[in-house]
């Protein structure tokens, strides 16, 4: 009875059910209407919709919901603090309101998810160390590039969701998000999404990398329906977080907490959420008119009958480029939160670090076509989104400096939070260096599709985020478990984790000036890629190890760490204000905002009373 307790178990049994009820409806219509039975893109494509809608109700996501629906009960207010409180493995495995609860299930998907997407990628870099093909088969490395690409991003995503879910409400004083069913629900939208792009694994893969760009997505094997499902999932699963984010924010917080009084991650957050709820339906929308072609015989990409392979890159990276900066922007404005506490010194410019993160929101909205320099794209687009493509520096620049001044004469404490905080600023300027040769037609024409863009693309997310996300897991660890993680461990992981990004990463921008196109699983042994590879996969390996370091560490803090201070940083934000873990509601009654959160050094002065 313990184990059917557990939401997780409950929503795996209901989602087999519900899987197995869609396969056989399609079968049975089918069979009804004196057509073929089996139709394998029809019923995979009704089954999985089915499955994720049963795994929900098992969950007990809809349970509050149709109790009042159905005028059995008056939908009550979430209740955080059970009368009778479940074990943990329960509590974090269920179904819960508390945005506390919510924001470790994502972070704890997350860490699972980029394990998963890490081990592909090691895998793929033990096939490319030597050339010849020694570890996988061509159609299984094809399979594990696409996935490693979309889990990867998909992991990226669900951490934001995690650290805006815990930090939000404590940062803006608030008691919980504006919806927690909705944030619930939001939430239990990514295990069945993550469970689809496996399923992609076994269901025959694809061989279209992750950005399946049509006609080969609409010829690829049957896995590549389940990769659409559930990116499509998990695109959901973001509309409705930044709904409530936005909500959250602009409705929910304390007294005397102006917009220029938020902390910065509040803006870096409140700027991730206009660009996922304007932008995210577009990835759908292509996405959902290939899966039409593949079911239905629609032919909305397919040249011969009128439809246009260029209209889908268009949608497809109208979102997928200001995701980047969905990525990113949490991952900048962590650093900007952390560098004044380990720095001491008020954060340089914060009227213009805030405004730039809805400068690059704005601005991301202008830069897809750089993506399509060589697709044939409209001729009199290439200069417009050359130059919108190089304005997005401006507001970037604006927090580099900021982060720099803020630094600069500081009396700077280098535990580990600040480390990867600092390694994260260097690794992310290397990827906007790097990035403005890809925005230049001229130089683009040469790099574009070769594995410059790749290490461009990890220095800008391992900058923007990986290593943002660390520090941020460093840094509010100890608010969230009460005890301490190991700091000796914590920088040993630093120090391997960069190590090992370096060499891969250069190595990348080496052969990619050397080259070699990305998504190829072999190459000439005479083509001089051979050594440069192998220093990739060597990085590769020592990143590998520091990620388990990194579980390790939060593992044995949880379990057996010291006591934590109860403000161990001397953070002046409202998080650190109260007891860690912080309390049902999180405050006893609202705090007042008297003052601004990055005053340190300034004698006398108050951000809150509390």
């Amino acid at each position: 009875m313990m184990l059917w307790s557990i939401g997780l178990v409950r929503g795996l049994v209901t989602g087999a059910l519900g899987v197995g009820v869609g396969l056989g409806l399609v079968t049975g219509l089918r069979g009804a209407l004196g057509l073929e039975a089996w139709h394998a893109e029809q019923a995979s494509a009704l089954g999985a919709i089915a499955g994720v809608l049963a795994f929900l109700g098992g969950v007990g996501v809809f349970h509050d919901w149709l109790a009042w629906a159905t005028g059995r009960a008056e939908l009550p207010e979430p209740h955080h603090e059970p009368t009778r409180p479940a074990p943990w493995w329960v509590r974090y495995l269920s179904y819960a309101t508390d945005h506390k609860v919510i924001g470790i299930q994502y972070i704890g998907t997350a860490i699972v998810l980029l394990l998963v997407g890490g081990a592909l990628a090691l895998l793929m870099r033990l096939e490319l160390a030597t050339p010849g093909m020694q570890v996988l088969s061509l159609s299984t490395y094809n399979t594990f590039i696409g996935l490693h690409g979309m889990i990867m991003l998909g992991a990226t995503l669900i951490g934001i969701a995690g650290l805006a879910n815990y930090l939000v409400p404590l940062l803006i004083g608030a008691r919980d998000m504006a919806f927690p069913r909705l944030n619930a629900l939001s939430y239990w939208l990514v295990p069945p999404a993550a469970l689809l792009l496996l399923t992609a694994l076994f269901t025959g893969g694809f061989d279209t990398g992750w950005t399946a760009y049509p006609p080969l997505s609409a010829r690829s094997p049957l896995g590549i329906q389940f990769f659409f499902l559930g990116v499509y999932a998990i695109g959901l699963s973001s509309i409705l977080g930044s709904i409530n984010f936005l909500v959250t924010i602009l409705t929910g917080r304390a007294p005397g907490m102006t917009l220029f009084r938020m902390p910065i991650f509040v803006w870096a957050i409140l700027a991730t959420s206009i660009i996922s709820l304007t932008a995210t339906q577009f990835i759908g929308m292509s996405f959902l008119m290939v899966l039409l072609e593949r079911t239905l015989g629609m032919a909305f990409f397919d040249p011969p009958r009128g439809g246009s392979v260029i209209l889908f890159q268009h949608l497809f990276w109208f979102y997928s480029h200001p995701a980047v900066y969905i990525f990113v922007l949490p991952g900048l404005g962590v650093i900007s939160e952390l560098l004044p506490v380990f720095a001491r010194k008020p954060l340089f410019g914060y009227a213009a670090v805030a405004l730039s993160s809805m400068g690059i929101a704005a601005v991301s909205f202008l830069v897809w076509g750089h993506h399509m320099f060589v697709a044939g794209m409209e001729s009199h687009l290439i200069v417009p989104f050359m130059l919108t493509s190089l304005l997005v520096a401006v507001p970037t620049g604006v927090k580099i400096f900021s982060w720099l001044a803020t630094i600069w004469m500081g009396k700077l404490n280098l535990e580990a939070p600040a480390l990867f905080a600092i390694g994260a600023i260097v690794i992310f300027l290397i990827g906007g260096l790097t990035g403005v040769p890809n925005a230049i037609v001229p130089a683009d024409l040469h790099l574009h599709d070769t594995y410059w863009v790749v290490g461009h693309f990890h220095h800008t997310l391992f900058g923007g985020f990986v290593y943002p996300f660390i520090a941020a897991v460093y840094y509010w660890f100890p608010k969230a478990t009460g005890r301490m993680y190991s700091e000796r461990l914590a920088r040993l992981q630093f120090w391997l984790m960069t190590v090992g990004f370096f060499l891969m990463a250069l190595a990348m921008l080496r052969i990619g000036l050397l080259g070699m196109r990305r998504r190829v699983a072999d190459y000439d042994p005479s083509s001089g890629f051979t050594p440069f590879q192998l220093l990739a996969t060597l990085g590769g390996a020592l990143m590998g190890i520091a990620f388990l370091i990194f579980i390790v560490n939060l593992v044995l803090g949880a379990l057996v760490g010291i006591k934590a201070p109860s403000n161990p940083w001397r953070s002046r934000s409202l998080e650190w204000q109260v007891s860690s873990p912080p309390p049902a509601g999180n405050f006893p009654r609202p705090p007042v905002i008297v003052g601004h959160p990055y005053d340190y050094g300034t004698p006398g002065a108050i951000f809150a009373v509390v």
